[in-house]
This record gives C-alpha cells, sequence and structure tokens, in this order.
C-alpha cells in the first residue's frame, strides 16, 4: 500500500487488491456519471473492508433475513462504497447497476434509498439521519432480545454497525441521538467514524475543531482512536474491542484522508463532491498501481474472495433457522407472536376492545380520547412502541402497566417506571427527552429494522423539528405512527409560539405522508384504525388539546367508513336534492359547522357539513365518491383553523365559488375560546360567510354577471 504521512503499511496482496477494487469501482462510476461523491470511498475502503469481510453477519442472498447485523452508511453521500460493497459481497446489484449510477431507472441512486436496493438497510444522505436511524435500531434490536431471548434459546443478537463522517458529527441530530444512546447504553450499537477532516466547502479548521471523542465520553460511549485510515489490524482491533464492551455504545474515530492516492486532490474539498476528473483518474490509478483500463475493473481474485459471503451468510441464517426450530418447540406461543411481528403483521382481533363514545360522555379532547385508544390496543399489539419528546402528559402517549425501555442498572431501589411495568428494555415506553429530532430519526430506525410498530409524540408546532426524519419515513414508506397535539390556535394561552397555523399544509404537503385531523373521540377511533392498518408510509394523527362535543355513532353510523375515506358527509339538509352550500371542516371545526348548518337552516338554506378529517385519504378514493361528496357547481366554504393556501385548489377548481375561514397569521396568547372567537371561528361568523358566498354564487351563476364577465 502506498505511503501516507510518511508510513508504510504491508497489507497482504489480497486485502490491497480488496481495498482498491472498492475505490477504483467508485472511481469509475462517479467519473462515467460525471456526478458524486468520490472522496470518502476513497478514504473509507479500508475499514469498510474489515468491517463487511470480518465482522458483518448478513446473507446476500437474505438481504430481510431477520437476525443479520444492521449496517447504516450515515454518510450517504459516499454510496458507491456501500453500491461497491453490495455488488462485492453477492447481493442482487449488478456490475451495470454499478455502471447506471445515478441514472434513470438505476437502483444505484445518488443516496442510498432502502426501499431501491436491496441491502440498503435505511435511506440516507442528509447528514445525521443515518445516525439517529441507527440508534433506532439498537433499540429495537436490545428490546425484542429482552422481550423474545431465552435461557438456552437466544434469537434476537445481533449488532448495528455504522460509518458516520464529519458532517454527521456536525448535525445537531447526531448529538441528539448520541446522547440518548448513551444513556441507554445501548452496548451493540458500533460506529466507525471517517474523520477526514473535509467537508464540502473547505477544512474542517473553519467549523469543526471541537474534541469529537472528548465529547462522545462525555455521553457516555466507549472510544478509541486510530491514527491511520490504511491500518487494517488496528481497525480489527478496534472494532474486537468495541464488540466486547457490552455496556457502552462504541464510537471509533478513524483518521483518514480523503480521496486518498489522488496526487493533486487527496485532503482536499476538490475530492469531496465532484469527479475526479478523466485526468486525474488517470493518475491516481497510476499511483495506486491499477490498470488504467478497462474501466470499472473487477480483479477475479478479489471479486472470489468477496462472494464468500455468500457461503458464510447462508450458514449464518441456517444456523440461525435451526434455533429458531427449537424455540418453537420450547415457546411455540412466544415463537407465534414473534414471526407475527417480524413480518410486521397486525395480530387478528386487535379490534376487539377498543372504546366506543357516545353523546352522553362529556366533552372529551381528541388527545385524551387517543390515549385510551392507544391503552386499549396496547395489550393486543405488542409492536407497539415507542414514547414523546418529554411531553407524555400532555399528548398522552403513555402505556399504562408497559414499563419503561431503560437499562435495568439505572433503576433505584423497586424503582417501578414511569408508566409501571419497571425499568427494562422490555419496556414498551420510549423516554427521547426534549429531543424531537432525535426521535424522528429513532424512530426510522425502528420501523427499517422490522418487529416494531413505533410512535412518537409531541405538539404539532414542533413537528418543525422532525421535518426531515417525516419527510425520510415517507420516502421510504415506513409504517411509523406521529402522535401531535395542541393542533390549533385553540390551544390558548401558550400563544403564537405554540399555535400551529401552517403545519397542517406544510405535513399534507409531503408526498406518502397520511395526516388525519379528527373532529371527536369517534373519529380518533377510526383514525387509529387507518393508523395501525396502513401500512404504505407513515401516518400522523392530529389531536386536540380543547374538549369536544361527542358525534354519537349512533346519529352518525357512517363515521368510522368516512374517516377511512378520508372525507364525508356528516349533515346534510338537502332531502334528495343538491345542497345549496357545503361546509368542508375539519377536526374541531367540525362542531363549528354543524352548528351554523342548523342555524343556515333555520333561515331555509341546506347546507350539508362534509367531515374532511385526511386529505391523503380522500385524494386516493375514486372520482364518482369525492364528487358525491363535494358535487360540482356547489359552493364550498372551509373551516380550519389553519392557513388557507392549498384550500381552494383541493376542494375544487371552481375558486370563485370557494371560500375559507383560516388563519393566515399568528395566533395570539388568551384562552382558547377567546382566540377562536377573534379569529372569527364563531357560528355567527360562519353563517354569515356563508350567505355573502351563496349569494355571489348565484350572481356568478347569473346572465347578467356572465355577460360583464
Amino acid at each position: 500500500m502506498t505511503k501516507n504521512n510518511g508510513t508504510t503499511y504491508s497489507p497482504t496482496r489480497l486485502e490491497n487488491l480488496s481495498i482498491n477494487t472498492i475505490r477504483f469501482l467508485s472511481v469509475d462510476a462517479v467519473q462515467k456519471a460525471n456526478s458524486g461523491h468520490p472522496g470518502l470511498p476513497m478514504d473509507a475502503a479500508p475499514m469498510a473492508y474489515i468491517l463487511w469481510t470480518r465482522f458483518l453477519k448478513h446473507n446476500p442472498s437474505d438481504p430481510n433475513w431477520f437476525d443479520r447485523d444492521r449496517f447504516v452508511l450515515s454518510a450517504g453521500h459516499g454510496s458507491m462504497l456501500l453500491y461497491s460493497l453490495l455488488y462485492l459481497t453477492g447481493y442482487n446489484l449488478s456490475l451495470d447497476q454499478i455502471k447506471n449510477f445515478r441514472q434513470w431507472g438505476s437502483i444505484t441512486p445518488g443516496h442510498p434509498e432502502s426501499e431501491l436496493t436491496p441491502g440498503v438497510e435505511t435511506t440516507t444522505g442528509p447528514l445525521g439521519q443515518g445516525f439517529g436511524n441507527g440508534v433506532g435500531m439498537a433499540i429495537a434490536e436490545a428490546h425484542l432480545a429482552k422481550l423474545y431471548n431465552r435461557p438456552g434459546h437466544t434469537i434476537v443478537n445481533h449488532y448495528t454497525y455504522g460509518i458516520v463522517s464529519d458532517g454527521d458529527m456536525m448535525e445537531g441530530a447526531s448529538s441528539e441521538a448520541a446522547s440518548l444512546a448513551g444513556h441507554l447504553k445501548l452496548g451493540k450499537l458500533i460506529y466507525l467514524y471517517d474523520s477526514n477532516h473535509i467537508s464540502l466547502a473547505a477544512s474542517t479548521q473553519v467549523t469543526f475543531t471541537e474534541d469529537v471523542v472528548a465529547r462522545f465520553e462525555a455521553y457516555g460511549w466507549h472510544t478509541q482512536k486510530i491514527a491511520d485510515g490504511n491500518d487494517l489490524e488496528a481497525i480489527n482491533r478496534a472494532i474486537q474491542a468495541a464488540r466486547m464492551e457490552s455496556d457502552r455504545p462504541s464510537l471509533i474515530l478513524v483518521r483518514t484522508h480523503i480521496g486518498y492516492g489522488s496526487p493533486n486532490k487527496q485532503d482536499t474539498y476538490a475530492a469531496h463532491g465532484s469527479p475526479l476528473g478523466e485526468e486525474e483518474v488517470k493518475l491516481t490509478k497510476e499511483n495506486m498501481g491499477w490498470p488504467l483500463e478497462p474501466a470499472f475493473y473487477v480483479p477475479e481474485p478479489a471479486l472470489k474472495f468477496y462472494r464468500q459471503a455468500l457461503s458464510r451468510g447462508q450458514k449464518y441464517q441456517s444456523a440461525w433457522e435451526e434455533r429458531f426450530q427449537a424455540y418453537q418447540k420450547s415457546f411455540p406461543d412466544l415463537a407465534k407472536e414473534f414471526s407475527t411481528m417480524m413480518k410486521g403483521d397486525i395480530p387478528a382481533s386487535w379490534e376487539k376492545d377498543l372504546p366506543a363514545f357516545n353523546q352522553d360522555d362529556a366533552p372529551m379532547a381528541t388527545r385524551v380520547a387517543s390515549g385510551k385508544i392507544m391503552n386499549a390496543i396496547a395489550p393486543k399489539i405488542p409492536a407497539l412502541v415507542g414514547g414523546s419528546a418529554d411531553l407524555a402528559p400532555s399528548t398522552h402517549t403513555d402505556l399504562s402497566g408497559m414499563g419503561d425501555f431503560e437499562d435495568p442498572s439505572m433503576a433505584e431501589g423497586d424503582m417501578q417506571g414511569s408508566f409501571g411495568g419497571g425499568w427494562s428494555y422490555a419496556g414498551r415506553n420510549l423516554h427521547f427527552g426534549v429531543r424531537e429530532h432525535a426521535m424522528g430519526t429513532i424512530l426510522n430506525g425502528m420501523a427499517s429494522h422490522g418487529g416494531i410498530l413505533p410512535f412518537g409524540g409531541t405538539f404539532l408546532v414542533f413537528s418543525d423539528y422532525m421535518r426531515p426524519p417525516i419527510r425520510l419515513a415517507a420516502l421510504m414508506r415506513l409504517h411509523v405512527i406521529y402522535v401531535f397535539t395542541h393542533d390549533s390556535i385553540g390551544l390558548g394561552e401558550d400563544g403564537p409560539t405554540h399555535q400551529p397555523v401552517e403545519q397542517l399544509l406544510s405535513l399534507r404537503a409531503i408526498p406518502n405522508l397520511t395526516v388525519i385531523r379528527p373532529a371527536d373521540a369517534n373519529e380518533t377511533v377510526a383514525a387509529w384504525q387507518v393508523a395501525v392498518t396502513h401500512k404504505q408510509g407513515p401516518v400522523a394523527l392530529v389531536f386536540t388539546r380543547q374538549k369536544l362535543p361527542i358525534l354519537d355513532i349512533q346519529e352518525y353510523p357512517q363515521i368510522s367508513l368516512g374517516v377511512q375515506s378520508g372525507g364525508y358527509i356528516l349533515a346534510d339538509a338537502s332531502n334528495q336534492r343538491q345542497p345549496d352550500i357545503s361546509l368542508v371542516a375539519t377536526g374541531s371545526e367540525v362542531h363549528l359547522a354543524l352548528d351554523a348548518y342548523a342555524q343556515l337552516l333555520e333561515q331555509g338554506i341546506h347546507a350539508q357539513v362534509v367531515s374532511l378529517p385526511s386529505w391523503n385519504l380522500f385524494q386516493n378514493q375514486p372520482e364518482d365518491y369525492r364528487r358525491q361528496v363535494l358535487p360540482a357547481g356547489i359552493p364550498i366554504l372551509t373551516i380550519e383553523a389553519g392557513v388557507s393556501l392549498g384550500w381552494k385548489s383541493y376542494v375544487g377548481a371552481q375558486n370563485e365559488m370557494v371560500d375559507t375561514i383560516s388563519v393566515d397569521t399568528f395566533g395570539a396568547s388568551a384562552p382558547g375560546e377567546v382566540v377562536m372567537d377573534h379569529y372569527g371561528f364563531n357560528i355567527e361568523h360562519v353563517v354569515e360567510r356563508s350567505i355573502h358566498l351563496l349569494n355571489r354564487s348565484r350572481e356568478i351563476a347569473s346572465p347578467v354577471y356572465s355577460n360583464r364577465k
């Protein structure tokens, strides 16, 4: 191997060949695409080589085998490092796909995508996200191991490894997640820190000079330093030591040199995010003793060596399957439950004990109803695990009697945990602390790991803190449930800092994210039914702080199917004819629409009330159904305590016949009912605006108006 900082190391010829195969597959792919990040694969190839050939337990023939080790490339910009490893070790990723890097229709996109490429555990690239995903995977492994392993029968036993970068370490999400991982003592989490001292725009000397290792030691991590990223045996020893450390997550800082081997671009930011260039590729290959032609050269000895992963993986999996068969014989009920969870299936009859609410019940905030529902279904769905960002008393996301997910040594005396059931990795209540961003990344890791149906709760306004992981959950179509409470200006005295106005629209704009804002306790039941069974992406449930009347299911039997459809006619005074006007509302404003509906009827105006809890679900219904709920040519007044942007285009193209009662400014600090009244969310204003819209629509329809236009 060539000199680096004056020191020469002598790996075997095969090791050298194998490492350089990773490097130059990456270099050639980036050069052919004329786009990408060659620097990290060039410097991180040795540590990746050691991890993947000596430690990583995986089966390329079955990327989804449950007890595999998980590998997270948090520095997803270095995706060619991962694609090279996947191809070389025998995953269903061809050399042609490597050659098609970053091109239309390929399964080798610019950053790793778990839904696209076999062997990619999680979608990474936005820095810091993969770091938190790995923490979530380690939490899932610890929980399932504690829940299902029995003496003499170990069926859950794997590590989570990752490669993280200087950029990852700068992101606040990583700091949040690292702090929690250290607190939880996640001993089977091992990260290799590719410390090359270069970011996209400059050396880290201009922005990032802290002692990262000292910081992680303060978090409670086991730390090691390797002075030379090409020292294979030092990397090997460090990973072995990390695996021996059972009480702390491990960080191994590996000092590397970005663009290693490039005569003119090594140790410069020019190697970070741009191709080396044809001339520099030639010089680098000459410097490293690599054939100039052909491009994408894969030496047969290196490929043969890497492909040993296939036979090793089959042995790993076969041995595990034998253990699981023995487990099934000894613990048939547990084995059945475990298998159900690993498949992501929901146990039969999970809905049997769902609460029902009636009109005689006292008004109830939908956040309170949600808490009752969660505690009714939790005993039936053992996969339901999660918590809040230090807000459980407010979000009602505690699972009573299910225990706290904590390292058991944290318990003092006979402490039983915040929610009963004690302290243990088997606990189902996670305390994320005031860490919304990390919570989002960890939920994604738990869902990606499998066997867990994760949920996380916070106030709706703080969904902004976790928007990047929400977006990635939607991109990966992960089954994650978000519980967002305090959903509007109706929360009152906390004022505009805590009153969300733009968040609903913002979340609705994310593809694959299903947003549901129920109107009462019974719509909340139906919303949770959707959240549990909807596996095509994450679901955001949006709940009130203020109490709301109960919509009686005897009077409104259409509630359940209506919520599942995203929107439905709740009340209709038109008596088999088209209504004069449609009042479309969500959440707490549905009750205001019903009150206005009654007053309009007294004035001879036949309105209909449409509850539209989910734009996403409603948009997926057949057009005939949508036209039945929102007939063409009928004036529409939308009522929602959020911004108006999007409503007119959503409910119909006939914009002149659509009006909105909304909040297009920030809220105010006062009791909730006072704030709502001052912003026009009262019966008189809704009736007035309804009549005005109805008169205007009649003018629009008149010949005089048409001629004037």
